[in-house]
């Protein structure tokens, strides 16, 4: 096992604050496995970048050592964590909740070592509790506390409803540590008070409180909101080589340091390194932006398949061609008219019909290159023609 200090530098990379790190050292120093705890709600399936920044990190503790802990909230996720909403989030069913933890998991093992991990479902022990175990663990916290959290007292001055049920998450999340007695958990800036919740409930159940560990949120593709599906600016760990290449490729200049920082292990002066010769003209910041997207896709396909995504990539957009595989979509001979929302939104070019209209309206849509201004539009007189939406997408019109 590393030296503490070699330890700590390797913790701290891309971290916001230990809370508290001499205790961290104390802890390490007592030369025991910690026992590193991440709690995840799985709301959707599909995981994307700005999630694996706290996974990369609990996969940072497996390789030194210590015991990562997985707590799967098949009981937090029916509840619904408050954190950094402006409103209630839905409550989900416990069967889909187990449902997309199965297919969480199996993207998770592209980054954690599932061998070694320990995973958890807090539904094992809030089943168990009783209405007067409820009423004891609620005695635990205050009302004039939690609304200290900003995201309720910003819901609160605003008027927008807070659900007696909301309260409860923070203390549910914390109690999660006392059950598995938690050394240290790990979590977005926006989870710091429920992690700080954790603490208190450990000391209160006589255990040494754990360290408290937050990761930044990491800026979708727009690079003003953080990465989120709802958002549309995320890069999937699932999404097809090319489609990863693509979306990457679309990030700023700027951004794209954080995401070496969060989302690789290449050095940090290897980076400064490269921020200086971009300065200094010896390197194209095109070019350190396709090694990035290398390093990344390579972590979850391989090399190979990242060097060929990067060859599509330049041969549609360097210079001026189409991509091999563009989906084909079959219009009856009969339709005279192309309807852009049906066809943009069953083909899911686009997510909705008012996505379709702004992309419109941008000028964002082309057909063979001349770009529409209309929902609909005559059809073309050929037998094939295609439609790009944006960037990077494309699809064929074929007949019937």
């Amino acid at each position: 096992m590393k030296s503490i200090d070699e330890q700590i530098k390797i913790i701290k990379r891309g971290v916001v604050q230990i809370c508290e790190e001499k205790e961290l050292r104390e802890k390490i120093k007592k030369n025991n496995p910690l026992r590193v705890k991440l709690g995840v709600d799985p709301t959707a399936g599909e995981l994307h970048l700005g999630f694996t920044v706290v996974l990369r990190k609990l996969r940072q503790f497996q390789d030194l050592g210590h015991q990562a802990v997985l707590i799967i909230g098949s009981y937090t996720a029916q509840v619904g964590d408050p954190s950094g909403r402006d409103k209630t989030r839905p409550q989900l069913s416990e069967e889909d909740v187990i449902a997309n933890a199965e297919f969480y998991l199996e993207q998770a093992g592209k980054v954690l070592d599932l061998e070694k991990l320990e995973v958890c479902y807090n539904g094992d022990w809030f089943k168990k509790m009783n209405f007067l175990d409820v009423i004891t663990m609620l005695s635990k916290s205050t009302v004039a506390r939690t609304l200290e959290r900003e995201d309720f007292s910003n819901r609160y001055s605003a008027g927008t409803p807070i659900y007696l049920h909301e309260f409860v998450y923070p203390l549910m999340q914390g109690y999660d540590s006392v059950m598995i007695k938690a050394d240290v958990e790990l979590g977005g800036t926006d989870q710091t008070f429920n992690l700080m919740v954790g603490r208190d409930l450990q000391r209160d159940a006589g255990q040494a409180p754990q360290v408290c560990i937050t990761m930044p949120l990491l800026e979708g593709l727009d690079g003003v909101r953080k990465m989120s599906k709802s958002y549309g600016n995320y890069v999937g760990v699932s999404d097809a080589p090319n489609d990863m290449f693509g979306k990457l490729m679309s990030i700023s200049d700027e951004l794209m340091w954080k995401y070496y920082e969060l989302l690789t292990e290449i050095p940090l002066v290897k980076i400064s390194e490269m921020k200086e010769d971009i300065a200094g003209g010896k390197l194209h910041p095109m070019d350190v932006k396709k090694n990035l997207a290398i390093n990344i896709i390579s972590q979850y396909y391989d090399e190979e398949t990242a060097k060929n995504a990067r060859a599509e990539f330049e041969k549609v957009f360097s210079k001026g061609n189409l991509p091999d595989d563009i989906p084909e979509f079959k219009l009856a001979e009969e339709e005279k008219e192309l309807n852009f929302l049906k066809i943009l939104t069953e083909t899911k070019m686009a997510p909705s019909g008012g996505e379709v209209r702004r992309l419109i309206k941008q000028g964002a849509v082309s057909i063979d290159g001349e770009k529409v201004s209309g929902i609909s539009i005559v059809r073309p007189d050929k037998e094939e023609f295609v439609i790009k939406v944006g960037k990077r997408r494309f699809l064929r019109i074929i007949k019937k």
